[in-house]
């Protein structure tokens, strides 16, 4: 049973890495500043998935906790960006 979880977890893994390479690509070639700030979301999502699935692979409870320091800096980082695209000024 453990076998199969093992590969279930790594065609997640290339899963999520192949949706990272495409919203990273949405990044770059958006057409909007609006496009722009949902890749960003979408990448730091993506990013959190890999790095729990990273942590259900190795065991490690260190990913988890680098996971939940990506998800805090995400959010705070897209309500910044979000606000500077609604008013045009940071504070």
């Amino acid at each position: 049973m453990d076998d199969i979880l093992n590969i279930v977890i790594v065609a997640a893994l290339i899963w999520h890495a192949a949706l990272l390479g495409v919203a990273l690509w949405r990044v770059a070639r958006g057409e909007s500043a609006v496009d722009r700030l949902l890749g960003v979301e979408l990448v730091s999502v993506l990013i959190l998935c890999l790095l729990v699935l990273i942590a259900l692979f190795t065991g490690q409870d260190l990913y988890m906790d680098v996971a939940l320091i990506v998800a805090a800096l995400s959010f705070i980082g897209t309500l910044a960006l979000a606000r500077y695209l609604a008013d045009q000024r940071m504070f």
